[in-house]
């Protein structure tokens, strides 16, 4: 039977933003990466909702989430993306919130978090990049696994990856398939993501990120990267163990920029744990916010 969701839509930091919610109680805002919409947390959602207000936003850029027509390094990079999620939890009236994100979703978490500590008593953070990867991003055995970042900035992109529905099947079938533990994970929902990338602008729209993010991404590879504010919200994070784009070994400089998390390694998972160990994930979820939620934590595995 499919699932009715619940979406809706509210004006926010000047864009009109898409989202999904449901449940009730302590708001967790679960926020997608690349290359992701609300519907890689379908299978979060409504476990999270039997105990939080759990809101799921589409990126500016993403899915039916408004896409600016200007210029992305002014429009779209993580700090205008922060911006929208403070002007969406103001919009819904949510004066403090968890946010569970990875990927690129993750720089706007820790952007939030600097900027609005008192707004997010807690952080839930996997695959996660951060400024302690630095010029491991280019190391020889890494190279081929990030040529898309720099694919995604070329004008034409989006007319190759959108000239038909073959190749948008293609491509993310190529992306899903390769960064996940399983190859076969995202089977059954590959159309879900070709429907959502055939949309009008929501290629280019994504590949905004790439064009907004660069310069900070080359001068993180270059060393010349200027010293990043220290993280103080309790912070969990977990990372799929066969994360292929963004590994696990590299959250080993975690300690420089968080002052109190906890990390966990996620067996059987590539760079979606959210979707490929969902049981594992929403439980780990559940218990980094059980305080918020007044929910009593199991005993520790």
């Amino acid at each position: 039977m499919e699932t009715a969701w619940n979406h809706q839509f509210v004006e926010a930091n000047g864009i009109r933003i898409h989202y999904v919610r449901h449940g009730a109680g302590f708001p967790l805002i679960l926020l997608h990466g690349w290359p992701g919409f609300w519907y890689v947390w379908r299978k979060n959602i409504l476990p999270l909702a039997e105990h939080f207000d759990v809101i799921v936003p589409d990126q500016r850029g993403f899915g039916d989430t408004d896409k600016p027509d200007v210029p992305a390094v002014e429009g779209y990079n993580k700090y205008v993306r922060a911006e929208d999620m403070r002007g969406l939890a103001d919009a819904l009236g949510l004066d403090r919130f968890g946010i569970v994100t990875h990927d690129i979703g993750s720089w706007v978490a820790q952007v939030f978090a600097v900027k609005y500590p008192e707004r997010v008593p807690r952080l839930f953070l996997f695959d996660c990049p951060y400024p302690g990867i630095g010029d491991r991003w280019i190391r020889p055995d890494h190279l081929k696994e990030i040529w898309y970042m720099w694919f995604h900035q070329q004008p034409w992109a989006p007319k190759v990856i959108g000239s038909s529905r073959e190749n948008t099947r293609l491509y993310f079938s190529h992306l899903l398939s390769h960064w996940a533990h399983d190859p076969h994970a995202f089977d059954e929902d590959i159309e879900a993501w070709v429907d959502n990338y055939s949309k009008p602008g929501n290629l280019q729209g994504g590949f905004n990120w790439y064009i907004a993010a660069d310069a900070e991404r080359l001068a993180m590879i270059s060393g010349t990267l200027q010293k990043q504010p220290v993280i103080h919200v309790p912070t969990r994070v977990i990372w799929g163990e066969s994360d292929k784009v963004i590994k696990a070994e590299w959250a080993d400089r975690l300690g420089e920029f968080f002052s109190d998390y906890t990390f966990m390694k996620v067996p059987d998972a590539g760079h979606f744990v959210q979707y490929e160990r969902p049981d594992l994930f929403n439980e780990e979820v559940i218990r980094h916010f059980a305080e918020m939620s007044r929910i009593p934590e199991k005993a520790p595995r």
